[in-house]
């Protein structure tokens, strides 16, 4: 069975930056969209960004839109999330999973996540 794996997450201070890593293992990650969703205790799922099989297509969540940049490398099964500018407010567990570009909806192969701690 196919399944995403979350890495690089941590504790930073505000304003630092963080790349978070998204790895494909089981299935190719080439035939999919794939995305970066959050989730902060008490509050619900937010869909951040998603990208194209290619990376020809994006699409960005307000609320990272000019910090955050998506990018995938299919040779290497992978996605990244560049998280530039943090806020306390991006405090969370991050996920990826396989998603719909024009809704930020994930849809399949969650992964565990990984928690991204922004504080001072």
């Amino acid at each position: 069975q196919g399944r995403l794996v979350e890495s690089g997450g941590g504790l930073v201070q505000p304003g630092g930056s963080l790349r978070l890593s998204c790895s494909a293992s089981g299935f190719t990650m080439a035939y999919y969209n794939i995305g970066w969703f959050r989730q902060a205790p008490g509050k619900e799922r937010e869909g951040l960004s998603c990208i194209s099989l290619s990376g020809g297509s994006l699409n960005y969540a307000d609320s990272v839109k000019g910090r955050f940049t998506i990018s995938r490398d299919n040779a290497k099964n992978t996605v990244y999330l560049q998280m530039n500018d943090l806020k306390p407010e991006d405090t969370a567990v991050y996920y990826c999973a396989a998603c719909v570009i024009a809704t930020l909806t994930g849809f399949d192969y969650w992964g565990q996540g990984t928690q991204v701690t922004v504080s001072t």
